[in-house]
């Protein structure tokens, strides 16, 4: 190893010592030059000393000038050639350029690393986090001593020392950011008052008087026009964020007047506060004031906190507004969204709006993309995602201003072709609403991230070594204290970074708005038929194949959707033995010997209530329900289309009218068969509702009882389809029914949503996937067990309660709930950290009910209690908050 002094060698890149000398050049030269004289224009100046405000230079005249240029290969503190970078333990970090080993005089730099030495031994990683280079035996003393210009060689590699990083940096992995994000300083309010402001203090003037040029009123036409839509002074008027002079410098180059941005009062007035919190955010975030160079958001409120309203405040602002001259952001905005909830964006626009201020265009079946291009008189299109794959050519033509995705956490995997459709649209205005982020893993979390705010991340790649590769590390139990220190400062720097677009807000916000909620979970009791078939399926070769790991990944999902089958009732699974048996596959043979054990009479298409729990508690429910307050309505959710069928058997066997929405229901009939059944002269008593196609999104005010028929793996799936009756314009008490077969996979998969997930399911598992593909042999033995027990959760839960309903004294330890740095949503908002989750722990706070109870306290279940074993119970409402 051999230590040279630094060389004059020209680099084929800008090199970060030539770009800290552009920035001090030009520092002087900001400091030598004069002010311009004054050329007429409006004059930006700032009284904060000669280095100007946030430290760039003063604004003169005319277009306020450049700031100096920034290092973007790694950030180095601005004492790094004084700090030694040492670390406690004696680790040293440096920002270094390198090459090929060579002996010629002018090196060919080949990029940016981070060099990395402790004690004897060096490390080389490049900007994405990559090991390029190793080395050892080096002498302590001389890595103790290694400054800026020494060159060091490393496995073949020259580097030259750039500069000192902090241990902090590198900790929270900032040396790797190709492009330092930083929060845009804002306008603050000790600003000198703005020019919208003074004139609207000044006499009024008629305006027929004010174009004549011999009236003493009359001033250049710029003047006049550059004023605000909308009084900045009026009452509850809400007045986005002036731009920063950085923000000036960079987007008003033309030096239009700073005008103030005055939201609709129309829309004003129906504005929460929380909502307008919300429009605050989403606007900095497009307009590029919360992060520099970002201009997507990702909103991740909860259900019925008002995205769609925030989205069309936001959407009719930049249409009509924009804070420099005047001129309007976005001349048209396009909105994405599943099929389903097509018709339902366009009736929100005309709701809050009217159609006579604001013309959408929603593309269906007899409204094609054709006609939008065709007509300039549309400024809003409204389209599927499946819409948009087909018509995609048509839609790249049109020059959006802000695109708008909801339910956008179906964008999680940026390989998909929907996500790359979407990728290629120019516009960068990109706004992302979920109720259900991040679901899965850490990778769909950046596949989102990704799409709204491109390369803030960095590449995949650097993303899985910078990020997630030591945050998952770093929860294992075997992981060192290095490792779990470097887990957690990574973390907290994945939140740092995203917190500046992503606001999550959860339901307790809204719920003093609306009525209480009684939430029930219900314990069937299964029919002797049940019983008797899941006995011999969980006897079955093919399943005993599964818990010794012989047979094939998928044959355990046949196991799986032949046991929840079952539970919904055994006519399910009677007709898939008729349709499989056949097929001579393995999950044909799974099915073997059934058919002997059904009645010989028995008919999947025949009709019999007794055959499953389930049924029959949901059976005498309804009937509770209609006899009780027969002016109430009520909505049946479940995951399968055959269940619904079977559902829909029992509202003909029983005389009820309903309607159905499922994945078979025209797109351009889903919003009016809501709209239908949420009329007050609507004769529909039920509505059947499969969670695929319309678990999301839907407003179903219109009932105030729904009833959860199955359950998902996903617990997100579930809370979005229990949240359609309890939102906002929900005017009763709302009763939310969910149904579990006592003792079988329904009540093991329910246990996993809670202690792992939470019913809230705001907060996810990273790294754990909800959508289960694999299990291991010990989860398999879990989940295929049948136990004769009212409510085997109860007993887990080793309480000792007197099962009549009687609130436990609960001793409660006040622990704060640590939130995860890497979860979605920012740290400070509201009901953001601290909200605390449903756990196993936490059903000790719910109210239990034995099926022997004397009564529920629930006269619609007292009528069903017949089949119910056990029961948890617990109300939300304004008094819980």
């Amino acid at each position: 190893m051999k230590l040279r002094p630094k060389a004059a060698q020209p680099a084929t890149a800008l090199s970060k010592a030539l770009a800290r000398v552009l920035c001090a050049t030009e520092s002087k030269e900001n400091e030598a030059k004069t002010e311009n004289p004054n050329n007429g224009s409006e004059e930006y100046t700032e009284d904060s000393g000669p280095a100007g405000v946030n430290g760039y230079p003063q604004l003169t005249a005319g277009l306020p000038r450049a700031p100096p240029l920034s290092v973007g290969s790694s950030p180095v503190s601005a004492a790094a050639g004084l700090d030694s970078g040492c670390s406690q333990d004696g680790v040293r970090y440096f920002s270094v350029m390198w090459c090929k080993a060579s002996k010629k005089k002018h090196k060919r730099w080949e990029g940016d690393a981070v060099l990395v030495t402790r004690g004897r031994t060096a490390t080389l990683k490049d900007m994405e986090g990559k090991d390029i280079g190793k080395g050892s035996g080096y002498k302590v003393s001389v890595l103790a001593s290694l400054s800026e210009g020494e060159t060091l060689m490393i496995g073949g590699k020259e580097v030259e020392v750039m500069g000192v990083i902090s241990p902090e940096d590198f900790a929270r992995g900032r040396c790797f950011q190709e492009i330092p994000v930083e929060r845009e300083e804002l306008q603050t309010k000790s600003a000198p008052p703005p020019p919208s402001r003074r004139l609207a203090s000044k006499p009024f003037c008629p305006p027929t008087m004010l174009g004549r040029a011999d009236h003493p009123g009359s001033k250049p036409e710029d003047e006049q026009t550059c004023r605000p839509r909308h009084d900045p002074l009026a009452p509850g008027a809400l007045v986005m964020p002036r731009p920063s002079p950085n923000h000036q410098w960079s987007n008003n180059k033309l030096g239009l007047p700073v005008v103030d941005v005055v939201v609709d009062p129309y829309l004003t007035t129906h504005l929460r506060p929380h909502q307008r919190d919300g429009l605050l955010f989403l606007y900095e975030c497009v307009m590029g004031m919360r992060a520099v160079a970002c201009h997507g958001a990702i909103l991740a409120d909860e259900m019925g906190l008002g995205k769609t309203l925030q989205s069309v405040a936001l959407s009719w602002t930049l249409l009509k507004q924009g804070p420099y001259g005047g001129k309007p952001v976005a001349k048209r905005v396009l909105v994405v969204t599943p099929g389903s909830l097509v018709q339902n964006w366009g009736a929100e626009f005309s709701k809050w709006l009217g159609r006579e201020r604001i013309s959408v265009f929603t593309v269906d079946q007899d409204h094609r993309i054709e006609q939008f291009l065709l007509s300039p008189l549309h400024s809003v299109l409204v389209i599927s995602y499946e819409m948009l794959l087909r018509c995609l050519e048509q839609v790249q033509k049109v020059e959006f201003g802000l695109v708008i995705c909801d339910e956008g956490h179906r964008l999680k995997n940026s390989s998909i072709k929907t996500s790359s459709a979407l990728s290629s649209l120019s516009c960068n205005r990109r706004v992302i609403l979920t109720g259900t982020p991040v679901q899965n893993d850490l990778q769909e979390f950046y596949a989102i991230i990704e799409f709204v705010n491109p390369g803030i991340l960095g590449s995949s790649t650097a993303y899985r070594k910078v990020y997630e590769e030591p945050i998952l590390r770093s929860r294992q139990p075997s992981c060192t204290d290095e490792e779990r220190v470097l887990g957690e400062e990574r973390a907290a720097e994945l939140s740092r970074l995203t917190g500046m677009f992503i606001l999550r807000r959860t339901q307790e916000i809204i719920n003093r708005y609306l009525p209480p909620r009684l939430d029930w979970t219900l314990f069937c009791d299964p029919s002797p038929l049940q019983r008797e078939l899941y006995k011999h399926l969980l006897c079955h070769r093919v399943f005993r194949a599964c818990l010794q790991g012989s047979v094939q990944t998928h044959t355990h999902l046949d196991c799986i959707t032949a046991l929840k089958k079952l539970c919904n009732h055994p006519g399910l699974l009677h007709s898939t033995v008729k349709e499989r048996k056949d097929r001579g596959s393995v999950e044909s043979s799974l099915y073997d010997g059934l058919v002997e054990l059904f009645p010989e009479s028995y008919s999947s298409g025949g009709f019999n209530t007794a055959d499953s729990g389930k049924l029959l508690v949901l059976s005498d429910l309804l009937t509770a329900i209609r006899q009780l307050s027969p002016s109430d309505r009520a909505v049946v959710v479940s995951n399968y289309t055959k269940t619904l069928d079977l559902l829909q058997d029992l509202c003909v066997h029983m005389g009820y009218t309903f309607c159905r929405l499922d994945g078979h229901t025209p797109t351009n009939q889903r919003q009016r068969l809501v709209d239908s059944f949420n009329s007050p002269y609507s004769q529909n008593f039920l509505f059947l509702l499969s969670s695929k196609a319309g678990g999301v999104g839907l407003n179903l005010v219109g009932a105030s009882h729904l009833v959860l028929y199955d359950i998902d793996w996903n617990p997100a799936n579930d809370i979005q389809a229990m949240a359609r009756v309890w939102r906002d314009g929900q005017k009763k008490t709302v009763h939310i029914y969910r149904l579990l077969t006592a003792g079988t996979i329904e009540e093991r998969i329910f246990q996993r949503q809670v202690s792992k997930q939470g019913l809230s399911g705001t907060v996810v598992d990273l790294g754990k996937g909800a959508e289960h593909t694999s299990f291991s042999t010990s989860e398999l033995r879990d989940l295929f067990s049948l136990t004769d027990t009212p409510s085997l959760t109860h007993e887990l839960l080793n309480c000792t309660c007197s099962m009549d309903g009687s609130v436990q004294a609960v001793v409660q330890e006040d622990e704060q709930v640590s939130e995860r740095p890497c979860q979605l949503g920012r740290q400070g908002d509201h009901g953001g950290a601290g909200q605390k989750h449903l756990s196993m722990s936490e059903l000790m706070q719910w109210r239990h009910f034995s099926g022997d109870t004397h009564t529920f306290s629930d006269p619609y279940l007292d009528y069903a209690r017949n089949n119910i074993t056990f029961a948890f119970q617990t109300t939300i409402s304004q008094t819980t908050q």
